[in-house]
């Protein structure tokens, strides 16, 4: 039995490394038992400080039996843990993998640094959808594709919550732009909530998601914090299975105390500071005490934050928080700020950093040389190479003192967007450092890197055997940060920053063999320069973590042959979309979700636009054959199996991609992503594939009856590299 005297709950903490990860993990039953039994012995006072919180910038504590349990951000690692973290590529560049194992593992590391610093709750991962590429926050979830995003979630809170750290999946409800975002009012179809925005909870439920962050925004006129359609017991999250407790994002509550705990939100964060109508359980007591709030009520909000700190063993010799958020550099005198750093974790950024690495073009073709004989122009490259330019500032390090280390700043190589959801990135290795120290003993760097200077980058690039040119588009969190060269966390435009696209153009006008290096947040236009004869390959490298430059000189050089895929649709025009950031001067706008279901892919497959680079794209420097499909379906479950084969002279991994199409009847997207493999083979091997298809997944949701169906008629089956590549076709009916 866990005694309980006082319950405090810092959020930002004054959090020893584990002398081991073991732990023992209960079931819910046994947890929500032995929670319902502390319960029983704490006082309103203690229930309320639970629910609470002592607040954002306290870091004062009392006596107690129950710790302080530590909150801290963000979805790509720790954010406010001081130095010696690692910096982790965000969801975006996960999702490019299309590698479940690599969302996974980086799961587990996440969660093992959480650990390591004392920290309980792991504010990730954010799941929101990419329903606009300007998105500022885009970047942290896994883009616009929410079969994609559900995968990526469920691997991430299993991952995490492995090593006994909580996950806190968010943002509920559609949260999909900065932009007014503490008050608009997103209208959205239940059909279209529970089939697109609401997937990737979904499979958080069935992940055991400890938590989940309500979001700013309305949802269909009520504030996300006290929906009871989202958070109540008949809401989605609780007729789904949810089991864990349901936090407010910061300054994310409105009206009254009473409002908010009967709709279904058991914790306010921090509580103790009143900003944007924030702060509303200062009157939690009271509301108890005049009858507006149960106590039967109370109790289940603080048996829902004890049970996951039960169910996954926190009580059981978890680690002393050890750093200090408001105070990351004066703690060392504390002896705290924990090394939580591993050379594992390091290999793994790498290694997720060049699985991710998306290869759009490479036109690799050889021609005679002079003295050397063959010349080879595209990736990968040659040591025969002498010569090398390197050009564009994304290629420099980045300003690791920018915005109070919330990288508000786009100075250098863009590794992770700014805002509450970045990182550390302290430990970044550029990648003109990264290219320098590959190419020393066989090549000649020459560097135009402070700027992107549109008469010094031709200027060193011109007469050079190779020219590597980066470019670079950034977004992030509006909130209470910076506004970053004018853009508000929403992007003002698709463009890449810094004339970055012109860049590219003067540079291929003089270098016969260009290569473009994209670090960006999302789509940029490049039908400009993308055919241009000088540009031999474009990598679009997203936002790849502190080892962005290792990472990229692994893919030039052809350590790793190129696997990623877009998790987006690229076009220059954003009307091919289907969907606007609301900008404008009135504020808390109305966003009508019109688009329903017809999001990136789905939407422009319906309006038959062909997009510059379609979701799922992505080349190899080998070639991939597709044979022998093989289907068994039923109502209730469908396998789909095939023959893949290497048939190029690289070894290299491919990304198989399922998608559906539902009966003519069933008012679905022509194809949807339903299932996706990542399969490596050697030259000249091959293997059968198996994808198999849920009963979910083959459903639709019926807003009558309010329940999953799966529509009687005839499913097509698409098997290909991408969204428009599709190599093997079959059908089954239901």
């Amino acid at each position: 039995m866990v005694s309980s005297r006082a319950v405090v709950l810092l959020v930002f903490c004054l959090c020893t490394i584990p002398k081991s990860l073991g732990f023992v993990e209960r079931s819910w039953a046994e947890a929500i038992a032995l929670a319902n039994e502390t319960v029983n012995l704490m006082t309103l006072d203690e229930k309320i400080g639970m629910v609470r919180g002592v607040g954002q910038f306290s870091i004062s504590g009392t006596n107690i039996t129950i710790p302080p349990l530590c909150f801290n951000d963000g979805p790509a690692g720790i954010r406010l843990g001081g130095s010696n973290v690692t910096g982790f590529p965000p969801a975006i560049n996960v999702a490019a993998t299309f590698n479940r194992d690599l969302m996974y593992s980086r799961g587990v590391a996440i969660g093992e640094e959480f650990r390591g610093k004392g920290i309980h709750v792991y504010l990730g991962p954010a799941v929101d959808i990419m329903r606009n590429p300007k998105a500022g926050r885009a970047w942290e979830g896994f883009g616009p594709d929410p079969y994609l995003g559900g995968e990526g979630a469920y691997q991430t809170i299993m991952g995490v919550q492995s090593v006994g750290v909580s996950a806190c999946t968010k943002h509920l409800g559609p949260y999909n732009q900065e932009h007014w975002r503490y008050g608009l009012n997103a209208e959205v179809d239940d059909r279209t909530f529970r089939e697109l925005y609401w997937w990737p909870f979904m499979k958080s439920v069935e992940a055991n998601v400890s938590a989940l962050m309500c979001a700013y925004n309305e949802v269909n006129g009520t504030s996300s914090c006290h929906n009871a359609a989202l958070i109540g017991d008949e809401g989605y999250l609780r007729t789904e299975g949810f089991q864990g407790f349901v936090v407010s994002d910061w300054g994310a509550t409105h009206d009254s105390a009473a409002d908010n705990a009967n709709a279904g939100l058991d914790m306010e964060q921090p509580g103790d500071w009143i900003l944007i109508g924030g702060g509303v359980y200062s009157g939690l007591e009271a509301a108890v005490d005049d009858g507006q709030v149960t106590e039967a009520r109370l109790n289940q909000m603080v048996t829902r934050i004890l049970t996951p700190w039960l169910r996954l063993g926190q009580d059981q010799g978890y680690p002393d928080i050890n750093f200090n958020a408001q105070d990351p550099d004066g703690t060392d005198s504390l002896n705290l700020n924990v090394n939580v750093r591993t050379d594992a974790h390091t290999a793994l950024v790498r290694q997720i950093g060049s699985a991710s690495a998306v290869l759009l073009k490479n036109n690799r073709t050889t021609t005679d040389g002079t003295a050397t004989g063959t010349t080879i122009r595209g990736l990968p490259l040659s040591k025969d190479i002498k010569t090398i330019a390197v050009v564009g500032q994304d290629a420099q390090q980045l300003n690791l003192d920018c915005g109070g280390g919330l990288n508000e700043c786009n100075d250098g190589t863009m590794v992770i967007g700014w805002g509450s959801g970045s990182n550390n990135v302290e430990f970044t290795v550029p990648p003109i450092d990264a290219i320098t120290d590959f190419a020393q003993g066989f090549a000649t760097i020459s560097s135009d890197i402070t700027s992107n200077d549109l008469t010094g980058g031709p200027a060193v690039a011109e007469g050079k055997d190779l020219a590597i040119v980066f470019a670079n588009a950034m977004s992030g969190e509006l909130g209470f940060y910076n506004i970053v060269d004018g853009n508000e966390g929403d992007r003002n435009d698709l463009n890449l920053w810094w004339k970055g696209g012109s860049l590219i153009e003067d540079v291929a006008a003089v270098c016969n063999n260009t290569v473009v290096v994209i670090h960006s947040v999302g789509p940029v236009p490049m039908s400009s320069w993308n055919n241009h004869p000088n540009i031999t390959a474009i990598i679009y490298a997203g936002a790849p973590g502190e080892q962005t430059g290792p990472s990229l000189v692994d893919v030039l050089w052809g350590a790793v042959n190129p696997s990623g895929r877009l998790p987006f649709s690229i076009d220059d025009d954003e009307a091919s979309y289907g969907t606007t950031i609301v900008y404008g001067i009135d504020p808390f706008p109305v966003l009508d979700y019109t688009e329903g279901l017809f999001l990136d892919y789905r939407y422009m497959d319906s309006q038959g636009i062909t997009p510059v680079y379609e979701f799922g794209y992505g080349l190899s420097y080998t070639t991939f054959a597709y044979s022998s499909l093989s289907i068994e379906a039923s109502a209730s479950s469908g396998s789909v199996s095939f023959i893949l084969t290497n048939t190029g002279s690289f070894d290299g991994t491919e990304i198989p991609q399922l998608y559906l199409g539902f009966p003519s009847s069933a008012g679905e997207p022509d194809k949807v992503l339903r299932g996706f493999d990542n399969v490596f083979l050697a030259s000249g091997a091959k293997q059968t594939v198996t994808i198999n298809i849920s009963q979910k997944e083959m459903s639709i949701w019926d807003v009558v009856n309010q329940e999953w169906v799966v529509p009687s008629g005839t499913f097509n089956v698409y098997i290909g590299a991408s969204i428009s590549d599709i190599r093997l076709t079959g059908s089954f009916t239901a």
